[in-house]
């Protein structure tokens, strides 16, 4: 008599299961909001407008001395965080403008799908890279040129 089981060798597991989805999504959230909340506490007491600042320089102009697309960024969050729209327009108005929307709204697509037990990769069709690839060189050459 044989003692085999009777449904065979283990397959493949399947897709993740709607709870597996969720549990993913708020440990991913979880630890997000905690980076994110340690960046901003850094951030709000350290002021990247001063010189001296401890802050990560953008490897991008420390190689070439040039302003990538997203330079300004810290000093755009330092400004938002101390409700200074007008400042942070200043030092980034078209990641301001644009860049903070979208990863808002994809964010949020991403965090209702996965709480709804749902998966969610955002993504773009090879036109939208081309549009942001774009935009975002077409700012790095104006604020170059200008600034």
């Amino acid at each position: 008599m044989s003692t085999s089981d009777p449904a065979g060798p283990p397959g493949p597991p399947g897709p993740p299961t709607g709870a597996a989805i969720r549990k993913r999504t708020v440990r991913r959230a979880s630890l997000a909001l905690g980076v994110g909340a340690a960046a901003a506490v850094y951030l709000w007491h350290t002021n990247p407008h001063q010189p001296g600042q401890l802050l990560l320089p953008c490897p991008f102009k420390w190689a070439t001395g040039l302003l990538c697309p997203v330079c300004g960024g810290t000093r755009m969050a330092y400004d938002l965080m101390h409700g200074d729209v007008v400042a942070a327009f200043h030092d980034n108005a078209v990641l301001l403008a644009l860049g903070v929307p979208a990863v808002a709204y994809f964010a949020g697509r991403w965090l209702v799908a996965g709480l709804r037990g749902h998966g969610y990769r955002p993504g773009l069709t090879a036109r939208g890279n081309a549009v942001v690839f774009g935009i975002a060189a077409v700012w790095m050459v104006a604020r170059n040129l200008v600034g």
